[in-house]
C-alpha cells in the first residue's frame, strides 16, 4: 500500500511539472507495440504493430491542436485521428516511406523480403499490400535495414549485412546497384546522406561509406575499440546541400555512449560523451540515436529504459566524460494504469521535419505521445 501512494505520488509531480515543462503533450493507444513511426507529411505519420501476427498499420493524423499556436481557443482537436488502416499477416519492424510517394516499404524482422503497400487517398481509407519484393539474403534471420531512395524512381536500399546492401527498383524488383564485397559484419543502420552516397553501420560500430553510382568497395571506418557489443547510427544531413561531407554522424553503443563524428574524417571524433543512464533492459533492439532536424548541436536517445532524453552536444568535447540531458520525456513512464515505471522501455522516437522541439516517440505499452518542450531561454524572456 505504501509503494502504490509513493509511485501515484510520483506520477502527480510527473503530472504537476508536464503543466510547466511541456506546450504540448498527447497520447494515442495503439493495440499492439509499434517501433516503427515514419512521417508521411509534415501532419501525418505511419505506425504498424510489431508484437502479434496480425498487426494494424495506420496512418494518423497528429492533433490540430499541435499546430494551433496562435489561435489555441479556436481548435478542439486534441486527439490523433486514423485517417487510413490496414492489416499486416505478420510483424513490422522496419517501415520507410518513399518521398513524394502515396507508398510506404515493410519488413517483418526475421527474413529479407520486403513489403509494398498503398497508403491510400481521399478517395480510400484502406492501406493495401501491394506487393513483396523477394530477395537474396546471406544473413535475414534479424531482418533487413532499409534506406529510401531521395532521387529517381522509387527505389530502396537494403540489407541485412554490408555485403549484401543493395539499390532496388520498387515498380520492377530490379537491382540498380549492389555492394558485392564480401563484408559479413551485421548492419544496424543505412540511410542515404545525398542522391547516391550512403552510410552504413554495423552492428560492431564500423561505418562504410557507400557512392550507388560506383561499384567500388566502400570506405571502411573503424569504431576503434571502443565499448559496446552494439552500434547504431544517426545521421544529420542537409539536403539541400550538394556536398554530403556537411553531414554529422552520431553513433550510439549499448554502453550508453556515443561517438560524433564529421563525414570528411570519420576516424577522428569530433566529440563523445558518456551519457548519464540506467539501462532497464538488456536488448539492443530499441537503440535509437537521432538528430533535431531544426536545431544545431541538439541529439535524441532512447530504447534503454522508458525515457527520451535529449543532449545538447555543443559542450561535448573529444576526450570521453559523462554528459547530462538538459530534457527528459518520461510520459511513458507514467502511461500504465499500473505505474509500473520499471517495465517501460520506450521502442522509437522521431523529431518533426520542422517544428523545432517537437518529438513521437512509442513505448512496449502501445503508446504513442507526440510532445513539443518549452524552450526555458524564450519562455523566461
Amino acid at each position: 500500500m505504501g509503494e502504490t501512494s509513493s509511485v501515484e505520488n510520483e506520477f502527480d509531480d510527473w503530472f504537476i511539472e508536464s503543466l510547466k515543462i511541456y506546450n504540448h503533450i498527447h497520447e494515442y493507444q495503439l493495440e499492439h507495440p509499434t517501433r516503427a513511426i515514419e512521417w508521411t507529411s509534415e501532419k501525418t505519420i505511419c505506425v504498424a504493430g510489431y508484437n502479434s501476427d496480425k498487426n494494424e498499420i495506420l496512418e494518423l493524423l497528429l492533433p490540430l491542436k499541435l499546430f494551433a499556436d496562435d489561435n489555441q481557443g479556436l481548435c478542439a482537436e486534441r486527439d490523433f485521428k486514423v485517417v487510413h488502416g490496414g492489416f499486416s499477416d505478420g510483424s513490422i519492424h522496419c517501415l520507410k516511406h518513399i518521398p513524394g510517394t502515396r507508398c510506404v516499404v515493410t519488413n517483418d524482422g526475421f527474413n529479407s523480403n520486403l513489403q509494398v503497400w498503398d497508403l491510400g487517398g481521399d478517395d480510400c481509407d484502406v492501406i493495401k499490400r501491394t506487393g513483396v519484393l523477394q530477395l537474396k539474403s546471406a544473413s535475414s534471420d534479424n531482418g533487413v535495414k532499409i534506406a529510401p531512395g531521395l532521387t529517381g524512381g522509387p527505389c530502396v536500399l537494403h540489407g541485412s549485412q554490408i555485403s549484401d546492401i543493395q539499390l532496388t527498383e520498387l515498380t520492377s524488383g530490379k537491382p540498380l546497384y549492389s555492394l558485392g564485397k564480401d563484408i559479413p559484419d551485421l548492419l544496424s543502420s543505412l540511410q542515404f546522406v545525398s542522391g547516391s552516397v550512403f552510410l552504413a553501420c554495423a552492428c560492431n560500430g564500423d561505418l562504410y561509406v557507400g557512392d550507388t553510382r560506383k561499384p567500388s568497395a566502400p570506405q571502411n571506418n573503424p569504431a576503434g575499440g571502443r565499448e559496446g557489443a552494439h552500434w547504431c547510427m544517426g545521421v544529420k544531413t542537409d539536403l539541400s546541400s550538394s556536398d554530403p561531407s556537411s553531414c554529422s554522424v552520431a553513433r550510439l553503443s549499448s554502453a550508453c555512449q556515443v561517438v560524433v563524428s564529421d563525414l570528411r574524417d570519420l576516424r577522428a571524433p569530433l566529440c563523445q560523451a558518456q551519457l548519464h543512464v540506467q539501462r532497464k533492459t538488456t536488448s539492443d533492439d530499441f537503440m535509437k540515436v537521432t538528430w533535431a532536424p531544426a536545431l544545431d548541436n541538439c541529439l535524441a536517445v532512447s530504447g534503454f529504459d522508458g525515457m527520451v532524453q535529449i543532449y545538447d552536444t555543443a559542450s561535448w568535447r573529444p576526450e570521453l566524460m559523462e554528459f547530462q540531458p538538459f530534457f527528459i520525456h518520461r510520459g511513458h513512464m507514467m502511461s500504465d494504469d499500473q505505474f509500473d515505471t520499471s517495465l517501460a522501455v520506450v521502442t522509437t522516437h522521431v523529431w518533426h521535419p520542422s517544428r523545432p522541439r517537437t518529438v513521437l516517440s512509442a513505448a512496449v505499452d502501445g503508446s504513442v505521445h507526440v510532445w513539443d518542450w518549452v524552450d526555458k531561454a524564450t519562455a523566461s524572456c
